[in-house]
């Protein structure tokens, strides 16, 4: 009897064993057991192999639940069938279900959710060498079970895995936080993840304010727009401003005007001093964009249509602080474009881009059909509106501040918590 009960002890530990280590081993942060292994933790190691043959890993410790929970239960009603009679089948059904949610399975698993990445690290080289001892077995089950979802039309050797941008954009998600810091930390991870989804057209200058100079103007007219100007590179242009033929760095120039020394400034080639101009479509990804600036060791690139019109230009900041937000020097036009107001509503001068509202103030307004808040007014109403109209969409009311000719360049922005309830979707 006492050899029984020894028996049915050690057989719930060992469930115990398995429920935590499933619970573990799943749960263990697969970036954290990475980030161990690049140290040299050989346990990372060998946690990292078990993710990797997850169904092997699962079908093991399963398999050993199942054989100590039914071989305890088994023993548990030979004792009570001794004891108690054909009743005791009841009272070893009700004495194992306790033990067994209790202490092979609550306990253990609440351990191992709390605990996960120590707890996998500790037995992963335990469960190694079971998930080894009890292959044979475990191939012939997952065979059968192929087999058997095969015969309901369903292959789970096909079925895709959670992609990997996927899984990084929910655990930024879990990311939690309301403070500044953790939510420029969770902008900085989104827009990092963003740079294959946006093109370089959705977050250009806008040619209209860019800095060009005509290259026919005098040298020393050039000096001088250069020096007013706040910009270490501009592009110059010849006949038209959509003939862009060199750009002009503020440090060439620089060194010619000194190599002057005094002399008259009508004999420099401003021309010659600029660097090739690099044309990029505005279709290209940001991310390909920042590896091209890499490549080229390049900082500065114009924006073309498809029809090879100057459209703007993209610049390595322009990139970072899609990644980081504003990048501020002492040299940079100070110029936001968001005012908040008393009343919560926030003014918006219409360039303003709708990709930095939505990453400052964790916004959803939509970006696939326009890139800035005038642009997105002027989709979704279809129409030049006039000043002072209000429209109501996606639970964001925008109301008409100021327009220069068909240009809307200043709109109120109220958000759904600062703004009444609306049933329509245009006043």
């Amino acid at each position: 009897m006492v050899g029984y009960l020894v028996a049915i002890a050690v057989l719930l530990v060992l469930s115990a064993f398995f429920s935590g280590s499933e619970t573990a081993l799943t749960a263990a942060s697969r970036p954290f057991i990475h980030q161990l292994e690049q140290t040299g933790n050989r346990r990372a190691g060998i946690v990292r192999k078990l993710h990797e043959q997850q169904a092997r890993l699962l079908s093991a410790l399963l398999l050993g639940n199942n054989l100590v929970n039914i071989l305890a239960s088994a023993l548990a009603t030979g004792i009570m069938i001794e004891m108690f009679g054909p009743t005791g089948v009841a009272y070893a059904t009700l004495a194992m279900t306790l033990l067994v949610l209790v202490f092979a399975e609550v306990i253990p698993k609440t351990y191992a959710f709390r605990h996960a990445n120590q707890t996998a690290l500790a037995v992963g080289p335990v469960v190694r060498l079971l998930v080894f001892v009890l292959n044979p077995p475990v191939q012939f089950l997952l065979l059968v079970v192929r087999g058997i979802f095969k015969l309901f039309g369903s292959d789970i050797q096909g079925d895709e895995a959670v992609r990997g941008d996927e899984e990084l954009r929910g655990a930024i998600e879990l990311h939690n936080g309301d403070d500044t810091a953790v939510r420029h930390e969770r902008a900085m991870l989104r827009s990092i993840l963003d740079l294959t989804e946006v093109q370089v057209g959705e977050i250009m200058v806008h040619r209209r304010n860019v800095v060009t100079i005509d290259a026919d103007e005098p040298p020393a007219e050039i000096v001088s727009q250069v020096l007013a100007s706040p910009y270490t590179r501009i592009p110059l242009w010849r006949e038209s401003a959509d003939n862009i033929v060199g750009v002009l760095h503020v440090k060439a120039l620089l060194r010619a005007v000194q190599a002057q020394e005094g002399s008259n400034l009508d004999t420099l080639d401003i021309v010659a001093l600029a660097g090739t101009p690099w044309f990029i479509p505005e279709y290209t990804p940001l991310l390909d964009q920042l590896l091209a600036f890499r490549e080229r060791h390049e900082h500065f690139a114009l924006v073309v249509d498809e029809y090879g019109s100057l459209m703007g230009i993209v610049t390595l900041e322009d990139i970072l602080e899609e990644i980081v937000g504003d990048i501020s020097d002492e040299h940079d036009v100070s110029v936001s474009g968001v005012r908040l107001q008393p009343d919560g509503s926030y003014v918006v001068d219409g360039d303003v881009t709708i990709r930095d509202l939505n990453r400052e103030f964790e916004w959803d307004l939509p970006d696939e059909e326009a890139a800035t808040v005038a642009g997105l007014v002027l989709h979704e109403t279809r129409r030049i509106p006039e000043v002072g109209q209000t429209f109501l969409f996606h639970d964001f009311r925008f109301e008409i501040l100021r327009r220069q000719r068909h240009q809307i360049t200043s709109v109120r922005v109220i958000p759904p918590e600062t703004g009444p309830e609306e049933k329509s979707g245009k006043e």
